[in-house]
């Protein structure tokens, strides 16, 4: 999604309509499904044009902005809970580290943004499809585009939250505030309908109509591929093997301390509850087959950026980024704080010096996992960075610590000898060091380049679906499906574009398995999937529990089953007849 000025003013218009005012969310658990105006303008006002259904579409969309976003609940309640995810103890006190109830604000943010958003959509398509001054490709469109945007929401719900109430039908059009929660496979058979729908309603991305920035039918597709690859990886057979490196993340030695290495530790899947009766291959049949037609074109040309265009501000709406929300840098109402949060407000005096922020990393293991000439970390990790208590003693922090950065930022060598001057960029007369806490965590570069760095409130592009997921979800399904040459080319094509070195197959299902699923830790790092791919495969919870306890950040990372599902809002258990118990082990 791409919200330009011009949109932006129409979706402020729409914002009339739709926007709930400042206290509805807090009310009670069905309110926020009752939009409140601001103003006096009925949908029937907004008229039967061009550009009222633009207003609709965009009022839709903007809600991933407004309020999901704005608040930086988003993309803390997709990415912080996470095994290579860390920062500070406070940051991560309660959502990181398991205590979903502990900030509930943050977590409720999915269960209320969601819904409303899917209320938002229903209505949309409702006045949409009753304009009749507009073609029909382009009514059609727009329908797509709003039925795509509700079933990605209940995507987000049903991986988070397990069972959940559908709601089809418009408050508008007599649909009910309170609902039943429903299985997760009736959920999922909504899901993929939808998208298989809003596929074939939608401009191809090479249509002379197709708006950049926008979703489209490889949208859908891509999206389709996704989901059936979650149903598939859950339906997998209890004690699937899948090995993940990691462990615990200090040793002593000497009296000092220092990362440990990497374990191979082999993991037995546990069974995913509510997927246990689904086909697992035939299932990944069907990720196969909607992810090789975005792959073959058959919904225009859907391409890998350059590594060196890729997280360019200028890229945002080019092919690979299937579906992302930016926003409108400076400008509260639509804009984000995700650049604060991962890269960090920077001083107006010396664009250098972080002010603010900085405080979502990936820890020395997630490193660890990638050949030392990978792009993604060579660049896509922030090596020299400097905040404002560093800059009276003329110091800065430089990572990692081992023998080719600090060599390259301080002089020393690893028997702490001066054998050679800083190279650039430390040959700036400042003073490197580097330390073990959450100062020094592999900071990702993927949200540095907004439109103004000093401003807490920028315009950086978060990711929800691109290429790269859509090659490695066809490698998955080919690995699966007894493909492992197929699965093999795919997968070197996401390791192509940063340059890591091609990888063979093992001959082992299991270690094919892994390799994959490990590349989707290293390529869609600080995207928001990482927790959720532990959860499909079913080891998310020895993949937490493996680190020891704490991890380097001193974040708590011990999961009990309580923590596979997020707990239900209290509101809505006090408010809605037929949901009188939260998810188990929650209040």
């Amino acid at each position: 999604m791409k919200l330009t000025i011009s949109r932006t003013l129409r979706a402020a218009a729409v914002a009339l309509v739709l926007v709930p005012s400042a206290g509805t969310l807090l009310t009670g658990c069905n309110d926020y499904l009752e939009e409140k105006p601001k103003h006096f303008i009925s949908p029937e006002m907004m008229g039967d044009s061009r550009e009222a259904c633009d207003q609709w579409v965009t009022g839709v969309y903007s809600k991933w902005i407004n309020d999901m976003f704005r608040w930086s609940n988003f993309p803390k309640v997709l990415e912080l809970d996470a095994d290579y995810t860390s920062g500070p103890d406070w940051c991560f006190a309660t959502l990181g580290a398991g205590n979903f109830q502990g900030d509930a604000s943050i977590v409720n943010t999915m269960w209320f943004g969601c819904y409303s958003l899917i209320q938002r959509s229903l209505m949309a398509e409702k006045y949409i499809a009753g304009m009749s001054s507009i073609p029909d490709h382009y009514r059609d469109n727009a329908i797509g585009e709003v039925v795509f945007n509700r079933a990605f929401a209940y995507f987000l719900l049903v991986r988070a939250y397990g069972e959940i109430p559908l709601k089809e039908v418009a408050l508008v059009d007599g649909g009910t505030l309170n609902s039943p929660r429903e299985p997760i496979a009736k959920v999922y058979e909504y899901i993929t309908k939808e998208l298989e729908r809003a596929a074939g309603l939608m401009y191809r991305r090479d249509d002379p109509n197709y708006q950049r920035g926008h979703v489209c039918a490889a949208t859908a597709a891509g999206m389709l591929a996704k989901v059936y690859a979650t149903m598939a990886s859950a339906a997998m057979p209890e004690g699937t093997g899948i090995i993940v490196r990691t462990g615990a993340p200090f040793e002593t030695i000497g009296g000092e301390q220092y990362h440990t290495g990497l374990t191979n530790f082999r993991f037995a899947k546990t069974a995913v509850k509510g997927y246990e009766e689904m086909d697992a291959a035939a299932l990944y049949g069907k990720a196969a087959e909607w992810a090789k037609k975005v792959i073959d074109g058959e919904y225009g040309l859907i391409q890998l950026l350059p590594y060196d265009q890729l997280w360019k501000r200028s890229s945002a709406t080019d092919s690979e980024f299937l579906f992302s929300v930016q926003s409108v840098n400076g400008v509260e109402v639509y804009s984000n704080a995700v650049h604060n949060y991962y890269a960090g407000t920077m001083s107006g005096s010396d664009a250098d010096v972080i002010i603010e922020g900085h405080w979502v990393g990936n820890t020395t293991h997630w490193y660890k996992l990638f050949e030392s000439t990978d792009r993604r970390i060579v660049d896509g990790v922030q090596h020299r960075f400097r905040y404002n208590y560093n800059l009276e003693k003329e110091q800065g922090m430089y990572y990692p610590r081992d023998d080719e950065w600090t060599l390259k930022a301080t002089g020393y060598d690893a028997a702490g000898n001066l054998v050679a001057d800083p190279v650039a960029p430390f040959n700036d007369g400042i003073q490197y060091y580097n330390n073990l806490g959450a100062e020094c965590l592999a900071f990702t570069t993927k949200y540095s380049d907004v439109s103004d760095p000093t401003t807490k409130f920028a315009d950086a592009n978060w990711p929800f679906l691109r290429y790269a997921d859509v090659l490695l979800i066809y490698a998955e399904a080919m690995a699966e499906t007894d493909h492992s040459d197929v699965a093999v080319t795919y997968l070197n094509q996401v390791r192509a574009r940063s340059e890591a070195r091609p990888a063979t197959d093992p001959g082992d299902p299991v270690q094919l398995r892994s390799l994959i699923i490990e590349e989707r830790a290293k390529e869609l790092a600080c995207e928001g999937d990482r927790r959720w791919d532990l959860l499909r495969w079913g080891i998310y919870l020895q993949a937490m529990n493996a680190i020891g306890g704490r991890d380097e950040s001193n974040v708590e990372k011990n999961r009990t089953e309580r923590n596979l599902l997020y707990p239900i809002p209290q509101d809505e258990i006090n408010s809605n007849p037929y949901i009188n118990a939260n998810n188990p082990g929650w209040n």
